[in-house]
């Protein structure tokens, strides 16, 4: 009796002893549990199970893609999904309800909406019957069944661990409280608790019941060993040695970059603190409150870090509000031209390009907002499209105007009447330059057979022209004088040398033509020497281009305004054909994600695509500036 009562005192100095327990604050849910150390062996006690930011992030992509799928097709990939396991489909099979639901009643208020407007009373509306609905409640019902059997079994094996622990306490009780030498029994007593550590969990009402009377038996049955003191010592010691090497790992996870990892690497430490057996009094209160701070360390870190977070969320919610304002508020009504509709793409696509460097808005705000970006987005380009519908009316007319022409110039151009010939056709290319753009599918065919008509007529009539080839042969030698002249210009002074190289090329320009055989020959040996200076010049590429288009032009004006005029009508055609270019790019360019490597590399070589065609029409500008200059 006298030894009972004594082991009663200690086990009560052991529970007024009980540290202060440590608080682990979940970051999504904010509920507080409780994991109280009691002496050395911890009473654990289950946490809800809740949905973390990173869960809900990871969620994001899924619930994205669903949403573009019709009703049928969530009622399929419902089919599919229940048949994984609960616990890893169950966040799925929710979002894919609410998004079928969510869909159907769009469905209600647009069939409602019909049926008002056609004359019908609300309260004679009634929606169509949906047959995917009753496939959609079967298989939540067949999944319903699936969810509460897996619970049941869960809470099953509960039950069943729950008494079996009970069993063990009972068998360490009647140890304890055995008269026999206890000694005897420590073998007996280690295996009950080796038992014990490999039963599952229990219901969360009897877990902390359980561990506080584990614990005492625990506290009781050492403290009767009292041949075993120096056994108990060596465990005491090893106790504190592993529960040291788990401090000193704990108290290096406030160095961990990854605050998730470090949290939870935190858990298991605790579930290992709590397998671990007591340490000795005097060290127990000091062992404990190491290992506690160094988790409040780590919780401090892991709630600084989801509120971080948090804050980001809300400045990017502010940054998407008023970019979808600022989308919404862009007046398109008034927009006429196709330049105009350039400049307005390039304008969404740079917000766009905003839009996509913002991070995720909070979970509660952030698809209701993306569905708001969507939808300013859907309204500015089917207004381009209109625009663009409204415009090929007009292509197809000028391709009528521009087809009539064509047959005028093939009725002219075997006629040998060279000045009446003459005359119309500059007359009919004035009419082609006026008549505006066609589609790029049929321009280039539609001004090949124009050209070729026009140019037909033109050649015939230079053949009849045999007076000059002596006037021409002699300035074909000069123009070899003058190719000869710029390679032997020296190079060394540049700006000298520069004027020189002008003034060669103005005199190339005065000489008039050579033997049409040798035009292409001579004229290419001119530009490759002429390239050559202006490389050891270091003149810019863009520059030298312009340069040489000068010369070039006064070679097309000594041959008459039907030259130029074409001349004229090609560089249009080309500038046409490259700003379609860029539209196209530019509209693509906007249906690009950059939340990839690979869509950012994409989106890159795109824009220096775009940036290179800028350049060319800004060159076929000046080109043009240049020659109505000469007409």
């Amino acid at each position: 009796m006298t030894e009972m009562s004594s082991l009663e005192n200690k086990e009560n100095e052991n529970l007024a002893q009980e540290p202060t327990p440590i608080q682990a604050i979940d970051t999504n849910a904010q509920t507080t549990t409780a994991t109280t150390v009691e002496n050395e062996t911890a009473i654990v006690v289950e946490e809800p199970k809740v949905t973390t930011i990173e869960q809900t992030i990871a969620v994001e992509p899924i619930k994205a893609d669903l949403a573009q799928k019709t009703k049928q097709e969530l009622v399929e990939m419902l089919s599919e999904t229940i048949t994984g396991k609960v616990e890893e489909v169950k966040e799925t099979v929710e979002l894919i309800k609410q998004l079928f639901y969510k869909k159907q009643k769009i469905e209600i208020e647009e069939q409602k909406k019909l049926f008002l407007e056609a004359g019908g009373e609300e309260l004679d509306f009634k929606a169509t019957k949906d047959t995917s609905e009753e496939q959609l409640k079967a298989l939540l019902n067949e999944f319903r069944i699936c969810k509460a059997a897996h619970t049941a079994a869960i809470e099953q094996q509960k039950e069943a661990n729950l008494l079996q622990k009970q069993h063990i306490l009972e068998q360490m009780k009647m140890l304890v409280e055995s008269n026999d030498d206890v000694s005897g029994h420590i073998n007996e007593f280690k295996s009950l608790q080796q038992k014990w550590k490999s039963i599952g969990v229990v219901p969360a009402s009897a877990t902390t019941s359980l561990w506080k009377t584990y614990n005492v038996f625990q506290e009781k049955f050492w403290d009767l060993i009292k041949i075993n003191n120096e056994f108990r010592e060596y465990d005491f010691k090893k106790n504190l040695e592993a529960k040291t090497a788990i401090c000193l790992a704990a108290e290096r996870l406030v160095e961990v970059t990854d605050v998730v990892s470090a949290f939870q690497q935190l858990q298991k430490f605790h579930e290992e603190w709590h397998e671990l057996g007591p340490v000795s009094r005097e060290n127990r209160d000091a062992i404990w409150n190491r290992f506690k701070d160094a988790s409040a360390a780590v919780n401090k870190m892991h709630q600084s870090h989801f509120d971080a977070i948090r804050k980001i969320e809300e400045e990017n919610q502010a940054l998407k509000e008023a970019l979808c304002s600022k989308m919404e508020a862009f007046d398109f009504s008034e927009i006429k031209t196709y330049k105009a509709w350039d400049d307005a793409t390039q304008t969404i696509l740079s917000w766009q390009e905003e839009w996509r460097t913002l991070g995720f808005a909070p979970r509660n705000v952030n698809q209701k907002l993306f569905e708001r970006y969507r939808k300013a987005c859907d309204a500015i380009f089917m207004a381009k499209n209109e625009f663009y519908k409204a415009s090929k009316l007009i292509l197809n007319q000028n391709y009528d105007k521009k087809k009539a022409l064509c047959e005028q110039a093939e009725a002219i151009k075997d006629s040998t009447d060279w000045k009446e010939g003459t005359d119309k056709l500059i007359q009919l290319q004035k009419e082609w330059k006026n008549v505006g753009p066609l589609a790029k599918r049929v321009s280039d065919d539609l001004w090949k057979r124009f050209i070729t008509a026009c140019d037909y007529f033109f050649e015939q009539k230079a053949k009849n022209v045999s007076s000059q080839k002596s006037e021409e042969t002699a300035n074909l030698l000069k123009k070899k004088e003058l190719i000869e002249k710029i390679s032997n210009i020296n190079s060394k002074n540049s700006s000298e040398s520069l004027v020189t190289l002008r003034s060669l090329m103005a005199t190339w320009n005065t000489i008039g033509h050579v033997p049409f055989k040798e035009k292409d020959k001579i004229y290419k040996e001119f530009r490759v020497e002429v390239d050559k200076k202006f490389e050891e010049l270091n003149i810019d590429a863009t520059q030298r281009k312009l340069n040489n288009f000068k010369s070039n032009l006064k070679d097309i004006a000594s041959k008459g305004d039907e030259k130029i005029y074409r001349e004229r009508e090609k560089l249009t055609r080309a500038y046409e054909h490259l700003k379609t270019e860029i539209a196209t790019y530019e509209n693509n360019i906007g249906f690009f994600s950059a939340s990839s490597k690979k869509g950012g590399s994409l989106i890159l070589d795109m824009e220096r695509k775009i940036q290179s065609l800028k350049d060319e029409c800004q060159l076929i500008e000046d080109k043009i500036k240049l020659v109505d200059s000469n007409l």
